[in-house]
């Protein structure tokens, strides 16, 4: 019986798989072209995550050695993959599993903090505080939010997505 997801079986030929690996190699570098004409840059790691460097310029750049070493501003899934501009290994700390957390809509007391390794537990709202909601990110959305947070903006989907404490 193909795999079930909130409903909808799905099958994975050998061809669309083959296409997804090539799709998203880890340690991929992307260009992300911003709307005010800017760049920002990230790179592609495990189960479809991107992190996202606290990178931006005014043209676009390819040098590896002068993104890498810069800090990652956050790790988010994406569905969308932008140009690609060259790939490494990747490092130790971009390996480690990425904790997120879900939260019930019906009873915000009921949250569930999860990390891209598979793990999950329960925990307190609280917890929730700082971490990322576990949401797919569209194209458009991540590079409206890389955007405010290089200019120093709130960004109204990451206030949207925040944890309720009440």
């Amino acid at each position: 019986m193909p795999p079930q997801s909130n409903g909808a079986s799905f099958t994975i030929t050998r061809d669309t798989k083959e296409i997804h690996t090539q799709a998203h190699k880890p340690g991929t570098f992307v260009r992300i072209p911003l709307s005010d004409g800017s760049f920002g840059y990230g790179r592609l790691m495990e189960s479809s995550l991107i992190a996202l460097y606290s990178y931006r310029t005014t043209d676009p750049d390819s040098d590896l050695d002068k993104i890498a070493p810069k800090p990652i501003l956050f790790k988010l899934p994406v569905r969308q993959f932008w140009k690609i501009i060259g790939w490494r290994e990747l490092e130790e700390h971009l390996t480690h599993p990425v904790v997120f957390f879900m939260q019930d809509i019906g009873d915000f007391r009921n949250c569930t903090i999860v990390d891209s390794a598979g793990n999950e537990r329960a925990a307190e709202p609280q917890e929730c505080i700082g971490l990322e909601r576990v949401a797919v990110w569209e194209q458009h959305a991540l590079e409206e939010r890389l955007l405010d947070t290089f200019m120093g903006r709130a960004n109204a989907t990451v206030e949207h997505l925040k944890v309720r404490l009440r």
